[in-house]
This record gives C-alpha cells, sequence and structure tokens, in this order.
C-alpha cells in the first residue's frame, strides 16, 4: 500500500510579519470614545458630533496606537487631508487643527499651540463649553484650506493653459456661478496674493455660511440668495481690493472711499496684519444689508 504523504502545514506568518488591517474610515463609529468614563469623554463625545454636523463627508479614523492599547489611538478627522485630532489630557480635552495658523479665527476659539506657524489648538477644561455655530464655522474654514486633492497629471498629458493675468496681476476668469470658479480665481492669485484671497474666502463662508458665490468681471463676488452681492475682490499691482458694497452702511466704516456710491474699500498690502475680528464684523453686517442685484 502506497504511503500517503502528510500536506505540509501552512506556514504562519509572525505576528510582526502580519499586515495590520487598514484603519476602517467611519462617519458613525464610536469606538474607544468611551474610555475615562468623566467629563473628558463628554466633552470629546461632544465636539465630535459638531465636527461631523459641519461635514457630511467627513472621515473618522483613529490613528497612532499603541500595541499595549488598541483603542487608545488618538481620533482623527479628515476630509482632503487631516482636518483636526482630539486627545485628551488629565485637565483639559485638546483639539489641533493641522493647518490652524491659516484658519480665520474671528470668535478667537484657538488658544492654545498659538506660538507654532502651522497648528493652532483649543485646550477645553471642565466646564467649559465651546459655541457650536462658532466651532463648525471653523471646522468648515478649515475644510476649505484643505481643498480638494490635487490629480497627478499622467505622462504624455497636455496641461492645462495658464490662467491670464490681467493688469494689476489680476487673474481671468470666464464668468460662472458657484465655489468652483472662485477657487479656481483665488489658486490664479499671484504670490502673496493667493494667501490673502484663501484667508477672505474662508473668513466670508466662516462668517456666512449661506453665501453665495460667483466670478463676474475677472471678480470674485459673494452674496445671499434673493439679496444681492455685498462683496468682491480684486487683484491691484500692490494690494488685494476688497469692496463692500453697501460700505458707507458699515460701522465702522472701511477706509478707503469709492466714487460709486455707497460702496467703500478695505486695501490689503503684502505683509499686513489683517484684523479678522473686524473684517468679519464688516462681513457680517455687508450680508444682513440689501446687495446689488446687477452683478
Amino acid at each position: 500500500m502506497t504511503e500517503r504523504k502528510a500536506k505540509p502545514k501552512a506556514k504562519r506568518a509572525r505576528a510582526s510579519e502580519a499586515r495590520k488591517p487598514a484603519a476602517k474610515a467611519t462617519k458613525t463609529a464610536n469606538a474607544g470614545m468611551k474610555a475615562l468614563g468623566d467629563w473628558r469623554d463628554e466633552t470629546l463625545a461632544r465636539m465630535r458630533a459638531l465636527i461631523l454636523e459641519a461635514d457630511l463627508e467627513m472621515i473618522e479614523e483613529r490613528k497612532w496606537r499603541k500595541p499595549s492599547n488598541a483603542m487608545a489611538g488618538v481620533p482623527v478627522w479628515s476630509h482632503h487631508g487631516i482636518v483636526c485630532t482630539g486627545e485628551t489630557y488629565a485637565k483639559v480635552v485638546k483639539l489641533t487643527f493641522a493647518r490652524g495658523a491659516n484658519i480665520p479665527d474671528p470668535s478667537r476659539l484657538f488658544n492654545s499651540s498659538l506660538e507654532g506657524n502651522t497648528r493652532r489648538a483649543i485646550d477645553i477644561h471642565e466646564g467649559e463649553m465651546i459655541d457650536a455655530g462658532a466651532f463648525k464655522a471653523l471646522v468648515k474654514a478649515a475644510l476649505a484650506q484643505n481643498g480638494p486633492s490635487a490629480k497627478k497629471a499622467k505622462p504624455g498629458a497636455s496641461e492645462s493653459k495658464p490662467v491670464k493675468l490681467l493688469s494689476g496681476g489680476n487673474p481671468q476668469i470666464a464668468k460662472a456661478d458657484g465655489d468652483a470658479p472662485v477657487q479656481a480665481f483665488i489658486e490664479a492669485m499671484p504670490g502673496w496674493k493667493r494667501d490673502v484671497g484663501r484667508r477672505l474666502d474662508a473668513l466670508i463662508v466662516q462668517t456666512v455660511p449661506n453665501v453665495r458665490k460667483a466670478v463676474r468681471w475677472n471678480t470674485p463676488f459673494f452674496g445671499i440668495e434673493g439679496q444681492g452681492w455685498f462683496l468682491g475682490f480684486h487683484c491691484i499691482t500692490k494690494y488685494v481690493k476688497v469692496a463692500f458694497v453697501r460700505g458707507t452702511s458699515l460701522r465702522p466704516l472701511p477706509p478707503v472711499e469709492s466714487k460709486v456710491q455707497g460702496t467703500r474699500y478695505l486695501h490689503i498690502h503684502e505683509n499686513e496684519q489683517l484684523d479678522e475680528e473686524l473684517v468679519a464684523s464688516w462681513i457680517r453686517q455687508a450680508s444682513e444689508l440689501p446687495g446689488d442685484p446687477l452683478f
């Protein structure tokens, strides 16, 4: 009788060689959030809910886990890049925004990590409450900073034509409605003016979440549906000109006069510190006034 050879047992991979499963991105999973059993759990859960309300497509993960405690990873919320992280310490819950230094913060929520050039954080102590509307606006401003991920061009693919710059370095963008043409204008703004455009756009969205956008006459305009346009900005050789359509009704008055009746200007120069709290006040006031429907 022929002896049958036993099948060799499959070699088991060592733990160190085993592939780790990819972190599961979810908008609803809350595994591991209830780990401390005190006010820090409640605070982190409350802020988590606001983050997910601010962006229905937000991705939630836990990263940087320690082998001794797989549930001890840091909550990370991202959309086209990391928006913020949440960490618990003995006396605070810390929410760190990855690009917080570039985010307008008229409500002055950031109170930690203020010395860096990139991150900003919010430290929440026991018993403290963060304004929900201001916080969600901050999250949306962070999303605006991330923007869609740029796709790498395939080898041999034809590159899109560069945007033509008109007098004063102002981008030439075709007339169109929506956020896309406004973002195209901002990305085509030359040099330091691009960062000014991004900050203005983020500040407007944060202050007026229901803002309507369009490009008219190579200028981004911002308005309210049914009320007309209340603000636009334009590149001039040495500054960015911000036009408040009903600027003479704002208090305090924006600093620069206009030949157009009712309009006032703000000129933003290179390396000029922007008073975001004041500008946000002007934006808020302007959005509540009848705009100009002709634009």
